[in-house]
């Protein structure tokens, strides 16, 4: 067991390499944007890895989960870094951040790492050169959140079909990571998500919210309420730049792990900003900058019913359904495990976001309601 010398004293932290895979997996940790992929399938592979890059691109405009989390939580991420070097689970941290953000949101973090500072011109580094904690900063393109052109851009790997593992790098974005310092440090399942909602709505919203909230009840935080909504409405879950559009009743649809924004659009805008595979871009469609957004997340969300989800991934060919382990009339507290995690599939077990009574278990959810309201 280790404690860091400098920050975090406050907990205990396993051999990262014996019983981190195992830790992350118990929380149920999955990516906290994009695919949900469960975090302790990269976590197994760290005999092949001698790095660790930090997704810190923030790559949505009127998105500031990460960079909230960066400057509010340092000193979390900062005694998960020492852990991994000390332990040498890695032999480098390289944080990728945009170089507009830094004066605003960085300094923080990089006081309490000491880490080497990168400027944009300076990019592609020599990874081999660096050691320890590494501030990588790019230019502001969006597009550098995507995994595969943020390895380009920070030091020239090219993938093609293979994955950032097969060149020694693991990626995790910020959001994720605090959930996996969490889980190493005290063992804390994931269930709760930092949410924006944005697109047609009265206010943007930067909130957090218990897994498996319906969505109606961030549009009607949003001051934009299902039973207004035109009939052509799209919601669409992502952001502007990468989103895809929901097929299912706003009740029946719970927040998921994956889930970082929210967007309200017309109908005739999402089909002519469609990519392909339903995904849909809207980088250019709108002003994201007209009105006062919000930088700090509220939790003003108490969600009377949550839906779980069973699994973190839609595509069932890669990741499996959790396997309810609760019933209908069962009590519940918050953290307590409701689905476990097949033995021999990359899948993640669930647990409950608020406490209650269970109301249904079906094949894909499992739903809560709480005491409070009945």
């Amino acid at each position: 067991m280790t404690t860091p010398k400098t920050h975090g004293a406050q907990a205990t932290w396993p051999d990262v390499r014996a019983q981190g895979r195992e830790r992350i997996r118990e929380a149920g940790v999955a990516g906290a944007g994009g695919a949900g992929f469960p975090s302790f399938a990269k976590w197994d592979a760290l005999g092949q890895v001698d790095s660790l890059l930090v997704n810190h691109q923030e790559s949505e405009p009127n998105y500031f989960i990460d960079k909230w989390l960066g400057k509010t939580k340092a000193q979390t991420l900062a005694a998960l870094f020492d852990v991994l070097l000390e332990q040498a689970v890695v032999d480098r941290i390289i944080v990728s951040a945009k170089w507009k953000d830094r004066e605003k949101y960085m300094h923080a973090l990089e006081a309490d790492t000491d880490g080497t500072i990168v400027p944009p011109g300076e990019l592609p580094l020599e990874r081999e050169e660096h050691e320890g904690v590494v501030f990588a900063y790019t230019d502001n393109q969006y597009q550098y959140g995507m995994e595969s052109v943020l390895l380009k851009v920070v030091d020239g790997t090219v993938l093609r079909g293979d994955l950032p593992m097969d060149h020694g790098w693991l990626v995790q974005n910020t959001e994720t990571l605090i959930n996996i310092a969490r889980a190493l440090s005290d063992e804390t399942p994931v269930t709760r998500k930092y949410v924006h909602v944005d697109g047609d709505v009265a206010r943007g919203r930067f909130l957090e919210v218990p897994i498996g909230t319906p969505i109606s009840e961030l549009l009607n935080a949003a001051g934009r309420p299902a039973d207004t909504l035109p009939s052509d409405a799209v919601i669409a879950d992502g952001g502007p730049g990468w989103c895809f559009p929901i097929d299912a009743p706003l009740e029946a649809y719970g927040v998921r792990k994956s889930t970082n924004g929210l967007l309200v659009l017309d109908e005739r805008t999402a089909e002519e900003n469609e990519l392909g595979d339903g995904r849909i871009d809207v980088l250019e469609e709108y002003d994201w900058n007209a009105r006062p957004i919000e930088t700090e997340p509220t939790t003003a969300i108490d969600p009377s019913r949550v839906r779980i989800p069973l699994a973190t991934n839609p595509n069932p060919d890669i990741v499996e359904s959790a396997a309810p382990i609760v019933e209908t009339g069962d009590r519940v507290s918050v953290g307590d495990r409701i689905a476990s995690p097949s033995s021999d599939r990359i899948s993640n077990p669930q647990h409950a976001s608020i406490a209650g009574e269970v109301t249904a278990v079906s094949e894909t959810s499992i739903e809560i309601e709480s005491r409070t309201t009945r």
